[in-house]
């Protein structure tokens, strides 16, 4: 599973009231790697206090006041970093039990940047001058491998300005946000947060709740005032990258009514709105958080009852009658995601066809489907669909108990899926006596599994001739007594195959160094078509007069999860997009594809709430 990449930038103000330590601790104990990017000003003046120092600085032709740092006060610059600003971000975090690396970017050319040209500021006397060894700069380039080491090996890596010269003079002073979001797009980051003391971006400096919710490139000039010029410059910058981005607020990042969120594409329409912003949210399996909790305030904003469970699953229904139909999706994404875009009528971006399409449209459909008063529609999007846990169907199957499924999964709005395969997953290890390769008759641990892997397809295959075997991983490694080899076997089984009787095949006679564990065994289902489900989806394709197509897949879902033990539930999967483009880096959804599958998903659920007492 993925480690999500937060990057943090928090000022001076922001880190000596401390809040923001406990929610980076929070982020790392759900598993993410945290860099923060501590800004110094309060640093920097207790650390010329300190030293009896006067702080020198440039007025500028427009009026503003920027501090002065010709070569000289580099040096200076630095101590106040790295004696005061550094130290005490490391005390507060390793206080709560976090291991912590800090140093400024300069240190070792872990970012490198280039000068700034002339400054033109205005003397004493306000006459224009041209000011020479100002040394400011912006940050060029990232040490990428090195500092995913370090994030690798730490709980959170701090950084903070200056940064070394890429021309060899000395270091150069950076704006800390826009280094936040260089950090953030060398990286490949999946979320950046700008935390300033304000509640986002406001509309109205003087309304501390005029926050500006969501802003698009070229947006947030507009707003933007002193110091928040360059937080927005930031985080456009950033949306070169594929992070989600937010500037928030005051001091924190756990209240999102104080987020000011930066997207990269504007929908084409309002209706298209939800799609778009979901696709944009990453959401790595195990990295579903930001967007569960996201989408729960989209809901409760339109006065639906939403929560995130104990799992991390959201939960949001509506009505409060016996009879449940259920919308499960799944919220999570295979790993690398790029930056999201409508290009023309199509979307494009990881997850927008597997399902975050599905996931939106249940939604939608949520906040606009006749409830009766005996009835209950819930939508649930699930987490770690993609990995073998299937940690979110599992809890789904146990705590939401429902009369007919929906499971969010694209079959194309002309198609409806009935069933899938099942999974099989065994991991196979062999070992043998560490020798020389060359040595009569030897047998590698690569040649015995390599063997053992055959003879177990072959095995598996002949009781389930109709089933997809591949092997998806193999590991190797050699220590003083013995090599081994590991893989992974996979088979896509259809619904008819006996689990029981593949895993004797599977787990017979093993040759000797040979281990075999099965690491998941969910059989296939298939539902039919006589289902009541079934017909109403029948009904709402014939009145959208198309011809449909009723397929089992041969990839596996999270309706197998709820079918090892629920019986009798009516279950199909139904969704908009292409699945081919399914895991590819091709993967996008169409607007009207997107519109048609909505459509005759709100249909056929208003029909399956009409139906008649007995016949669902």
């Amino acid at each position: 599973m993925t480690r999500p990449l937060y990057v943090i930038k928090a000022g001076s103000a922001t880190l000596d009231r401390g809040a923001v330590h406990g929610e980076v601790a929070a982020l790392t104990a759900r598993g993410a790697r945290v860099l923060l990017v501590a800004g110094g000003a309060t640093g920097i003046e207790r650390h010329y206090r300190a030293i009896g120092r006067p702080m020198p600085h440039l007025r500028l032709a427009n009026g503003d006041s920027v501090r002065y740092c010709p070569p000289e006060e580099m040096a200076h610059l630095v101590d106040a970093y790295e004696r005061v600003t550094l130290p005490g971000v490391e005390k507060d975090l390793k206080a709560l039990g976090l291991s912590v690396f800090t140093a400024v970017a300069a240190r070792g050319g872990l970012v490198t940047g280039r000068a700034n040209r002339p400054l033109k500021a205005l003397s004493a006397e306000d006459r224009p001058l041209v000011v020479r060894d100002h040394r400011a700069g912006v940050p060029a380039d990232v040490d990428a491998v090195r500092l995913h080491a370090l994030l690798d090996a730490y709980d959170v890596v701090c950084l903070s300005p200056p940064v070394a010269d890429q021309d060899a003079g000395s270091p150069l002073n950076v704006d800390a946000d826009v280094l936040a979001a260089v950090l953030s797009n060398a990286l490949g980051a999946d979320h950046l947060r700008l935390v300033t003391g304000t509640a986002g971006l406001l509309t109205d400096p003087a309304d501390p709740r005029s926050t500006l919710p969501n802003a698009y490139p070229g947006d947030g000039a507009r707003y933007a005032g002193g110091r928040m010029r360059q937080k927005v410059r930031a985080a456009e910058m950033a949306l070169a990258g594929s992070a989600d981005v937010a500037v928030t607020g005051p001091h924190t990042m756990a209240e999102p009514s104080g987020w000011t969120r930066f997207w990269r594409t504007r929908e084409p329409s309002p209706d298209l709105a939800l799609l778009t912003k979901l696709v944009s949210v990453p959401s790595v399996s195990g990295d579903e958080a930001e967007l569960a909790s996201f989408l729960a305030d989209w809901c409760r904003e339109r006065g639906m009852a939403a929560e995130v469970d104990k799992v991390g699953n959201l939960v949001a229904t509506r009505g409060n009658g016996p009879r449940r139909l259920l919308l499960l999706g799944h919220l999570d994404t295979v790993p690398h995601h790029w930056p999201v875009a409508w290009r023309e009528d199509e979307l494009w971006g990881r997850g927008s066809v597997d399902a975050k399409g599905s996931l939106a449209n249940f939604l939608e459909v949520l906040a606009h489907a006749d409830i009766p008063e005996d009835g209950q529609l819930c939508v649930v999007g699930a987490v770690e669909e993609e990995i073998s846990s299937s940690k979110g169907a599992f809890h789904a199957r146990d705590h939401y108990p429902a009369d007919a499924v929906v499971i969010g999964e694209p079959s194309g709005s002309q198609k409806l899926t009935l069933g899938y395969f099942g999974l099989f997953k065994l991991r196979v290890s062999a070992s043998v006596v560490s020798g020389h390769s060359a040595g009569m008759d030897a047998v590698s641990a690569p040649d015995l599994l390599i063997r053992a892997l055959g003879g177990i397809r072959e095995s598996v295959l002949a009781e389930a001739p109709e089933a997809l075997s591949a092997v998806i991983d193999v590991t190797c490694a050699t220590g003083r007594e013995e090599h081994r080899a590991t893989g992974v076997l996979n088979f896509r089984v259809p619904p008819s195959a006996d689990l029981d009787v593949l895993r004797r095949a599977a787990l017979g006679p093993a040759p000797e160094g040979v281990t075999v564990e099965v690491l998941r065994a969910t059989p296939g289902h298939s539902g039919g078509r006589s289902s009541s489900l079934v017909k109403v989806f029948t009904r709402a394709f014939a009145e959208a007069g198309i011809r449909p197509r009723f397929v089992v897949k041969k990839g596996t879902s999270d309706m197998n999860t709820l079918a090892t033990t629920w019986s009798g539930v009516p279950m199909v999967a139904y969704g908009p997009g292409d699945s081919a483009l399914d895991h590819t880096d091709e993967e996008r959804i169409g607007g009207m594809e997107y519109r048609a599958a909505r459509s005759l998903l709100a249909d056929a659920v208003n029909r399956w709430f009409a139906l008649p007492e007995g016949s669902r």
